[in-house]
């Protein structure tokens, strides 16, 4: 590794950080002075942006010569599980987060859905151009219903305050809207140009230190295209936007599965090849993922930092599992044993403990 590479990932760290943090102050106050919630722009403006490496690497793929269409179920498949389980589960360790209802009730079913619809639509082996035409269909609908209903709803009057502040607003309202939309366009192009330095520079390291590529494909290339995620989540969980940060994850899924598999299925000639190791392990953890949303959101409506931890450890889990499965290890099948019979049961036990306890305070209030 030598000095460029090494002061690349630097620079793109601090990229990516002031990136999130452009983007975040910059959405927040652009939604509350259109009169949109930023939960709304979470799940829109935020989580598409955010999106991007996982979108620029699954189309770049479809169109390669040759076409390497199994990067991109690949890429959005470990880019849903790791949004959730490490994005997540980073943000929840640093601080808890709270989950508004809306998410709960409408946001989470909507994940949930949209998974097992892509693993049922996987299961012939294929996902044609119709099915991906249909999915990208879907994109446009879950984005126009958002943003009707989040103009329904508009911002809080704590949001209005904080978007205008205190005083009356010097700047005209036009300049203001045109400079908010030009930094959020900044602070994507950060996030984005600093993903990929701080991936290249860490692949660089792993290399240098003698790791194998696939570690460095189920590691920090995986990862890699989540960190702009991260970086929105976390710095949204510092400044207390915590609807931002949850409902960025909650977009970033939906818009992962619907306009970019979508999209990348339609314009592929022969659709998307699935796997059947994908089919029988990677999308069943993805929908997996999805339905662990709502017992640890129903609990208190907040993702705790036990709860944070827990689901960092299923993701370490999963690679792990990753890691010793490809390399043909002669432990994986202990290891699969050990989760299945005594890891996955006992998480089950402790969040359906949680939940009647969480439907008996709400009885118990009624």
């Amino acid at each position: 590794m030598d000095g460029l590479e090494a002061f690349c990932f630097v620079l793109g760290f601090g990229f990516l950080i002031f990136g999130a943090e452009l983007l975040v102050r910059r959405a927040s106050r652009l939604a509350t002075a259109v009169g949109i919630s930023p939960l709304v722009i979470g799940v829109t403006i935020v989580a598409y942006g955010t999106s991007a490496p996982e979108a620029a690497v699954s189309i770049r793929a479809v169109w390669a010569d040759p076409p390497e269409p199994g990067i991109s179920i690949g890429n959005v498949v470990g880019s849903n599980i790791a949004n959730i389980l490490l994005v997540l589960g980073v943000s929840a360790v640093m601080l808890p987060l709270a989950v508004s209802r809306t998410v709960l009730r409408r946001a989470v079913p909507q994940v949930i859905a949209v998974s097992l619809v892509v693993l049922l639509m996987a299961l012939d082996g294929v996902i044609g151009r119709i099915e991906g035409a249909c999915l990208f269909a879907g994109s446009l609908i879950y984005t126009i219903g958002a943003v009707y209903r989040g103009r329904q709803a508009g911002p809080t009057m704590e949001e209005e305050v904080e978007a205008h502040g205190a005083g009356p607003v010097k700047i005209p309202v036009m300049i203001q809207y045109v400079g908010d939309i030009a930094l959020i366009i900044v602070g994507l192009a950060l996030m984005v140009q600093g993903a990929e330095w701080l991936v290249n520079g860490a692949t660089a390291i792993a290399r240098s230190l003698g790791v194998s590529e696939l570690v460095i494909g189920l590691s920090i290339v995986a990862v890699g295209t989540s960190l702009p995620e991260v970086a929105t989540s976390v710095i949204a969980t510092i400044r207390g936007k915590r609807d931002i940060a949850v409902g960025n994850i909650v977009g970033s899924n939906v818009f992962n599965l619907l306009l970019v598999l979508g999209l990348c299925s339609a314009l592929s000639p022969i659709g998307i090849p699935i796997s059947n190791s994908a089919i029988r392990f990677d999308l069943p953890i993805m929908v997996g993922v999805a339905l662990l949303c709502w017992p640890i959101f129903y609990t208190g409506h907040v993702i705790s930092r036990v709860e944070g931890g827990m689901l960092l450890a299923f993701y370490a889990a999963y690679l792990l599992f990753r890691f010793l499965e490809d390399s043909s290890n002669s432990q994986t099948s202990r290891f699969s044993l050990l989760m299945l019979y005594f890891v996955i049961p006992l998480a089950v036990i402790l969040l359906a403990i949680g939940v009647v306890r969480q439907w008996r305070q709400n009885r118990a209030q009624l």
